[in-house]
């Protein structure tokens, strides 16, 4: 996997998923957009860490639910950049409650940023991806959009929804040479799945097949390999990520 002269923008990548996929972008080669929402001290440390090792990066806020601050967030790469050859979809909230209790605030949000800020992203990017006539496009959705999940209607509704949109778009973006692929990742050891009390977390873990939680960095090699030329001959699919829990 080499990304040596490309251009890789990540939504939601100051921490997580999205930190680990920045940072192995970077050490493959790209030039990374790291965009964030709020922590702007979490991204520059991101971007400082990419510099540190040689590589090139910029920190950009943006709400992804905002299409004007996503297409200004889309011109700053390509200022900053020229090109921009890969979009990594996983800026991502969670507000959870069974659904008779779930607030309209509660869904709303979180359908616009982990639904709508995708389709807003691909839409600004997939502009100069189609005049490049070549880009990847990588949603992260998560094995909720497969499977359900008790309390979380909104956000498996959200991940489901993420997956339609990754099919429809590569579809629509084949004929350009534009890929379009998801991954849907299960239980993973991140700040938010941290705040687990012990036992929940091994109770969680017998469930699933390799007895574990993944890590971030398992998720973001699978994510840099979707969006490499290694897998050029596939669009369209979902790659789940959950240690044969959904299985």
């Amino acid at each position: 996997m080499d990304f040596t002269g490309k251009v890789a923008l990540v939504t939601g990548g100051s921490r997580g998923i999205g930190r680990a996929t920045a940072l192995r972008l970077a050490e493959l080669g790209a030039a990374v957009a790291v965009n964030y929402t709020r922590d702007a001290d979490a991204a520059e440390a991101v971007v400082g860490r990419i510099k540190a090792a040689g590589g090139r990066g910029v920190a950009i806020q943006a709400d992804v639910s905002d299409y004007n601050q996503v297409k200004t967030m889309v011109e700053t790469v390509l200022s900053e950049f020229d090109r921009l050859d890969v979009l990594i979809n996983n800026a991502g909230i969670t507000r959870d409650g069974l659904v008779i209790r779930l607030s309209q605030e509660d869904w709303a949000d979180v359908i616009a940023i982990n639904l709508s800020g995708a389709f807003n992203c691909v839409q600004a990017a997939a502009k100069k991806m189609i005049k490049q006539r070549q880009g990847s496009i990588v949603n992260v959705s998560s094995v909720v959009g497969v499977t359900g999940n008790a309390g979380q209607a909104n956000y498996a509704s959200a991940k489901a929804g993420l997956i339609g949109l990754t099919k429809s778009v590569a579809r629509e973006l084949a004929s350009r040479n534009i890929r379009v692929n998801a991954v849907a990742p299960g239980f993973i050891a991140t700040e938010m799945t941290g705040k687990l009390d012990e036992d929940i977390k091994a109770s969680i873990a017998e469930k699933i097949p390799l007895g574990r939680f993944g890590t971030v960095e398992e998720v973001a090699e699978a994510i840099v390999w979707l969006a490499s030329d290694a897998s050029g001959y596939i669009t369209g699919q979902t790659l789940i990520i959950d240690g044969g829990l959904a299985m």
